[in-house]
């Protein structure tokens, strides 16, 4: 009797780690690999992995399944609203799965970053950006009058821009925009500012859906184009989620769909 308690004893040390329990809520186990699968989901998010994250994690469990047993009990799971969120939550689930497999499967490199940011790049050569400043009112004669008295001298742009702007951004500074490319405004703004140079202003009032621009050119300089490592977080993401997309697109294509 004795050499089989010991047995017994030797047969419970070494039974493997996912084997052990480490509570059991009305005869049901919780099991040392859940636990462990747990804390790992949580480390994985950033957690620590210590004794208190561990004893949280084991009550959390022990708390989920007192109240998953308690909504078996009372029929809760079998509903066919709860089933349908059940299986709703089943397949998010899967997806993000499916979608971190294929990203760890295709790796965003960064010979691929390097390309796509050589790419984006050259479609921003020889673009520059603009200082401006400008005047808006509603009536198109009135622009054209003080075209004429800033033309003439007889006021600044500044003064006329504080006394007569009804762009409160930018009025009661001189009518300063500051520094953007013309692409920042309407189609119309920004076409009457491509036209214009390095200290000239508009002749002509420019009709908006705002109302009548009196538009200046302080300054241009060419567009200054961030460094790879100053966008590659941003990027990184752009090129996952391309990614993401063309499999998804590719799945659906392949599947029968009537």
């Amino acid at each position: 009797m004795k050499r089989l308690a010991v047995f017994a004893a030797s047969c419970a040390i070494a039974l493997p780690a996912f084997a052990q329990t480490v509570a059991s809520v009305n005869g049901q186990d919780i099991s040392q690999k859940q636990l462990d699968q747990f804390v790992a989901l949580l480390v994985s998010q950033g957690a620590q992995d210590t004794p208190d994250l561990r004893t949280q994690v084991k009550q959390e469990m022990v708390n989920r399944l007192v109240a998953v047993q308690a909504a078996e009990k009372a029929g809760i799971d079998k509903k066919p609203e709860v089933q349908q969120e059940v299986e709703l939550a089943r397949q998010g689930i899967l997806v993000r799965a499916l979608m971190a497999d294929h990203l760890k499967q295709n790796p965003i490199t960064d010979a691929k970053l390097k390309s796509e940011y050589e790419e984006i790049k050259k479609t921003q050569a020889g673009k520059h950006e603009y200082k401006l400043r400008h005047i808006l009112v509603e009536d198109e004669q009135a622009a054209k009058d003080l075209t004429s008295q800033i033309k003439s001298k007889k006021v600044s742009f500044e003064d006329a821009a504080k006394k007569n702007s009804k762009d409160p951004g930018s009025g009661q500074n001189g009518g300063e925009l500051g520094w953007g490319p013309a692409s920042n405004y309407v189609p119309e703004f920004a076409e009457a500012v491509e036209k214009l140079k390095k200290g000239q202003m508009t002749d002509a009032p420019v009709k908006t859906q705002f109302g009548w621009h009196i538009i200046q050119v302080e300054d241009v300089r060419d567009v200054k184009f961030p460094t790879l490592e100053e966008v590659k977080p941003q990027l990184e993401e752009m090129l996952r989620q391309q990614e993401l997309a063309k499999f998804q697109q590719d799945l659906v294509k392949k599947a029968t769909i009537k």
